[in-house]
């Protein structure tokens, strides 16, 4: 379902899902050329949890992300040019091109950390929900991280804390379960995880949780909303485990696009290899939410269309852009250490 949001604040919602999708493949060519090298990991396939959920929150609060970090950073409002820099690891990049891909930040967004190591930023978002309680300044951080890291020790030792001091916390979870498996659920049944579901682990520390469908781009909006309000309003810290089936592009150890995105995939994926058809009909959650814009009369094929093209002739732009920035000077290096 839609969110019950205006019509323009729907359009903006789609408009950023749109550059999330069209910013992550264009990195896959970028890399299979040499422009840059190292792994790196895609949004793809989650953009109507990520995107709804940030919406809700303000200006000023705090977010921390994962190595699956370009389209929290997008929805947030980061610029697709500097960004892409900073992935291809030049000098004009969101910081000078030395968090590469696994470590961008944009602090002036909220954004203080993203971590290549799984669960190291859900201790350090409670640090800053306890600063805010402790400073008073009304300040929510919002933790965004992948089912893995409910296995490691950092979890529930976070959750612990949280729990105990009340923090204005929001740990969100997006399960992004293998393609196949029905709405996400490998992940959550993984031989290597032993609670199931998995917010039996948050409520274990008296955590209220959820599990809702992230490809429900109403659902999410709603239920973050609704959380945010409750930890503003001193109830402490709230648990979402959003569901998501993970994009066929992301199944091979390096990413590749079984099929580069058009709007027009929202009623014809014919086109679509076989195998990848069934994620691309039901599961892709930016076309899902194209087709409840149309249904609903909030847009028409034709204006989704229009979008889209200014979306790409902007990433477009960003790949030109971040290409011809020049590589950091080697004494950038010694700088911006705290010791």
């Amino acid at each position: 379902m839609l969110p019950k949001l205006p019509r323009d604040n729907l359009l903006e919602l789609c408009r950023r899902m749109f550059v999330i999708r069209h910013f992550e493949e264009s990195l896959v060519p970028l890399h299979d050329k040499g422009v840059f090298g190292g792994h790196y990991h895609l949004y793809i396939g989650q953009e109507a949890t990520g995107v709804p959920a940030i919406s809700c929150l303000r200006s000023d609060d705090y977010l921390f992300t994962t190595h699956r970090n370009h389209g929290h950073l997008l929805a947030r409002g980061a610029e697709p040019k500097r960004l892409l820099a900073e992935i291809l690891g030049r000098a004009d990049g969101l910081n000078k091109g030395k968090g590469g891909s696994f470590h961008s930040v944009a602090p002036t967004l909220g954004f203080l950390h993203s971590s290549g190591v799984v669960a190291g930023i859900i201790p350090l978002s409670t640090g800053t929900a306890y600063a805010s309680k402790a400073l008073k300044n009304g300040r929510l951080t919002v933790c965004l991280f992948g089912d893995g890291s409910l296995e490691e020790g950092a979890a529930p030792e976070a959750f612990n804390l949280a729990s105990l001091n009340k923090l204005p916390v929001l740990f969100l979870c997006e399960n992004n379960g293998k393609y196949g498996a029905g709405r996400a659920v490998a992940a959550g049944q993984s031989s290597s995880m032993a609670a199931y579901p998995l917010t039996d682990l948050p409520k274990a520390y008296k955590i209220p949780a959820q599990l809702i469908d992230g490809i429900d781009a109403g659902l999410v909006h709603a239920t973050v909303s609704e959380a945010v309000e409750k930890i503003r309003r001193g109830e402490g810290p709230q648990f979402i485990e959003a569901q998501t089936v993970r994009w066929p592009g992301s199944e091979t150890n390096w990413p590749s696009v079984p099929h580069p995105t058009d709007s027009s995939l929202a009623w014809d994926v014919s086109g679509v290899q076989e195998k990848a058809r069934e994620w691309y009909r039901s599961c892709d959650p930016l076309l899902v939410f194209a087709r409840e814009l149309v249904e609903a009369n909030q847009a028409t094929k034709d204006d989704l269309a229009s979008m889209e093209r200014q979306v790409k002739t902007e990433i477009a732009a960003a790949v030109e852009f971040a290409v011809a920035s020049p590589y950091p000077k080697p004494e950038e290096a010694e700088r911006n250490f705290f010791a």
